[in-house]
Parts: C-alpha cells; sequence; structure tokens
C-alpha cells in the first residue's frame, strides 16, 4: 500500500508536467515545498499522536457546531428533519436535512468575518504559503480564504483580478476547485457521519491539505513566466463589512439561500441530463456487448470508472475496493462531489469497502472538481473581472483538469501515512 501511495503521487506530478503549459520554466520550490507542507501535516495527523487528537478534537467540535444548526431545521420542518436511527425519523430527506445546513454555516463563517477572526486565520495561512513556496501575496490570499470559504473567496482578491498573470489565474480557478467552503463541509458531514464517525475531522484535514496541492498542481500545468504585481506582498483580505452583526447574519445567510438554490437546480438538471446519456449509451454499447459475448458497463459512470480504475489503485486504495471506488470519483468530475459523497456513504453502510478506502476517498473528493464548477467559477470570476474573462474562459477547463489532479495528490499523501489503528480511523 505505501509504495502504491508513493507512486500514484510521481505519477499525479508526473501528468501535471507532461500537461504543462512550459515545462522548461516550472518552478520546483513551489512544488517541493507545496509537497513537503502536505507530508508533513499528513505525518502530524496520521503518525503523530498529539496531531490525531487534536483533529479528533476538532472533530468533536465541528459535530457539535452542525448539532446547533439542526435546531432551526428541526423547527422548521419537524420529523422531515430528523435522520435515520433517531427517535420519530420519517426517514433519510437530503433536501431537509443536509442541504438546511448550509444556511447556519454561512452565517456562521460570515460572523466569523464580521468579528475579524476568519481573516486573521487566512492571513496566517496566506503568510505560510508566501514564505515558504515563493507564490504572490494574491495567490496566497486565495488559496488560505477558499480552505474556509468557496467561490465568494473571489471577493477577497478583487482589487488584484485584473493585473493577475494567467498563472496567478489558473492558480485561483484550480484552488477554487479544489477546495471545498465550510458551509459544504456540513452538508458532506451530514450525509456521511452516522457511517462514518470521524468524517468531520478528514474533511477539515482535506480542505487545509488540499490547498497546497492545487498551488502545486497549477504551477506544473501553467508555471510562471511573469512577474506577478504582488509577489512577495503580504496584502490584506478584502471584506464588505456590514454595519451590524445581524445584518452580517442576515446577509450571509441569505447567501447561503442562493447556494442551496444553485446546488438544488444543478442536481436537478445534472442528475437528469446524465440519465438521459446513460440510457442513450447503454442502448448504443448493447450490440457491442451482445457482438463480443461482453459485459462492458457503458453507463458515464461506468466509462469513468475504468478511466479512473488505475489512477484509484495508484492512490492507495485496495485492490478489492478499486472498482467501486473508482466509479465515485469517476462520478464527481461529471455530477458533483454531492452525488459522489451520497454513493460513498452508500457503500460504508453496506459494509462494501474497507476503513482505508473511506479515508482516502474522503480526501479524492473533498473538492469541487467538476464540469459545472468550471462554469461557477470562470462566471463568477469574470463578473469580477469583466477585462480577463476571456483568458479565464480559456483556463477553465486546465484548472478543472489541476483540481481533479490536487485532489487525488492529497488523497494519495493521505493514504501514504493512513493507519487503521489510527484514532482517525472510522
Amino acid at each position: 500500500m505505501k509504495l502504491t501511495g508513493i507512486l500514484g503521487i510521481m505519477v499525479l506530478l508526473l501528468l501535471a508536467w507532461a500537461f504543462s503549459k512550459d515545462r522548461r520554466v516550472i518552478n520546483w520550490r513551489v512544488v517541493g515545498w507545496g509537497l513537503g507542507l502536505q507530508v508533513l501535516f499528513a505525518l502530524f495527523i496520521f503518525v503523530v499522536p498529539a496531531g490525531a487528537k487534536i483533529f479528533l478534537f476538532i472533530n468533536r467540535i465541528v459535530l457539535s457546531v452542525l448539532s446547533c444548526a439542526s435546531t432551526g431545521t428541526e423547527f422548521v420542518f419537524g420529523a422531515l428533519s430528523i435522520g435515520p436511527g433517531n427517535p420519530g425519523s420519517l426517514g433519510y430527506f437530503f433536501a431537509f436535512q443536509a442541504m438546511p445546513s448550509i444556511i447556519f454555516f454561512a452565517a456562521l463563517v460570515g460572523l466569523l468575518y464580521h468579528l475579524g477572526i476568519m481573516q486573521v486565520v487566512i492571513k496566517g495561512f496566506a503568510w505560510v504559503f508566501t514564505k515558504l513556496m515563493r507564490i504572490s501575496g494574491a495567490e496566497s490570499l486565495s488559496a488560505s480564504s477558499n480552505i474556509f470559504v468557496g467561490v465568494e473567496s473571489s471577493l477577497i482578491i478583487k482589487p488584484y483580478l485584473k493585473n493577475m498573470t494567467r498563472s496567478e489565474l489558473n492558480t485561483v480557478l484550480t484552488v477554487g476547485m479544489a477546495t471545498v467552503a465550510s458551509s459544504m463541509l456540513a452538508v458532506y458531514i451530514m450525509v456521511l457521519h452516522n457511517h462514518f464517525p470521524t468524517i468531520a475531522g478528514h474533511l477539515v484535514s482535506a480542505s487545509i491539505m488540499n490547498a497546497p496541492a492545487a498551488i502545486v498542481i497549477s504551477k506544473l500545468l501553467y508555471p510562471e513566466k511573469e512577474k506577478p504585481e504582488t509577489l512577495g506582498l503580504k496584502i490584506t483580505p478584502q471584506f464588505d463589512k456590514k454595519s451590524s452583526m445581524f445584518e452580517t447574519i442576515l446577509d450571509s445567510a441569505q447567501s447561503g439561500v442562493k447556494l442551496i438554490v444553485g446546488i438544488v437546480a444543478m442536481l436537478l438538471a445534472f442528475l437528469g441530463l446524465v440519465a438521459l446519456l446513460d440510457k442513450i449509451m447503454i442502448l448504443l454499447g448493447s450490440p457491442v456487448n451482445g457482438l463480443f459475448n461482453a459485459n462492458i458497463d457503458f453507463s458515464l459512470k461506468g466509462l469513468l470508472g475504468y478511466l479512473f480504475y488505475p489512477i484509484t489503485w495508484l492512490i492507495g486504495i485496495p485492490g478489492p475496493d478499486v472498482g467501486a471506488i473508482s466509479r465515485i470519483i469517476g462520478e464527481r468530475v461529471i455530477l458533483s462531489e454531492v452525488t459522489a459523497f451520497q454513493d460513498l456513504a452508500l457503500v460504508i453502510a453496506n459494509g462494501a469497502i474497507s476503513a482505508r478506502s473511506a479515508v482516502i476517498t474522503t480526501y479524492a473528493l473533498t473538492g469541487f472538481a467538476h464540469i459545472a464548477s468550471v462554469a461557477i467559477f470562470v462566471g463568477g470570476y469574470a463578473a469580477l473581472a469583466p477585462s480577463r474573462a476571456k483568458d479565464l474562459s480559456q483556463l477553465g477547463f486546465r484548472a478543472l483538469l489541476g483540481a481533479t489532479l490536487a485532489t487525488l495528490l492529497s488523497a494519495s499523501v493521505a493514504g501514504l501515512f493512513f493507519q487503521n489503528v489510527s484514532i482517525l480511523a472510522m
């Protein structure tokens, strides 16, 4: 398992190098320090007893905060909001049990911004990235803020977007797609925590590890050839502070509602279209199976499963679980991480995969790397910097490739150090 994890890291870096815009100018300091930060972080979590205990504590804190979110949900939706296994539950309803937590976490993060707490944490991470990896201040700020918030982090670097180099823009897009907002982490926790008690700790860990991973992959795919405007500079996060805490909570909660509407619309459209495409592909593939007496799965999920099969094995997934996990990882690229995490919860509940596979897959899925996110991020940043719309649109799918490789890189590093005896195991 350790050997495949090391091989997986090498192959993923090699793939990024192979698709590089210019292999001659790659800054290997960025690659070395970024990978080093990931390794040190994973070592601290999975091997050092104190590190594991800290993240187990974080797991309990996050679950405690999430339990507070259910207070409002139960008041509004009643029995529909009570999850399976609890008294009075009517079953599992994604819309009433997982999605409302987005509003609570959006309001909580907005409040932390208003109080100045989030800015301090973000500037701390940005300082580490700037000092060690020698990337621009704007890139560092974007990467650090994306650990905690989603596409709205674009507002933090809005003044710098119009003068960013193409390499910087690629990094900003890649980091955005490789990380997830804390409000979305709440959804994944709601989906998985009944079957995976330590999921919150792993999601926080994955969100942190994905930031340097995205920088590494981005700088391999699109190396910096110009001099960024904020190179070596410490810049301050831009935040539109409201006049009061209540206005902040209201505004943030409304942003959470908009996010829910966007996610629901995406799921309704994509799930339906993919189901239609599956029927067409299976119909077209039936003659092939009949002609060669084969049993090829021609569904979109099945074909993507075949594509991701070798990578899934390389990141450290045990052989018996590779088939199921490769389909889930492939599904994330076309649909979203929401449906992928739901399928992960299902295979865990059925006892179909090992604890090791569940942990590594969590790191591989923790990101916003799917086709719909290209439109979301390119459109979002282009609205803030219209003069860069062409550059952003040209970089969109390169960033998607980078974000996918970054999440898989984090999974490989996590698998390298994960031990079934770890207190962060299932």
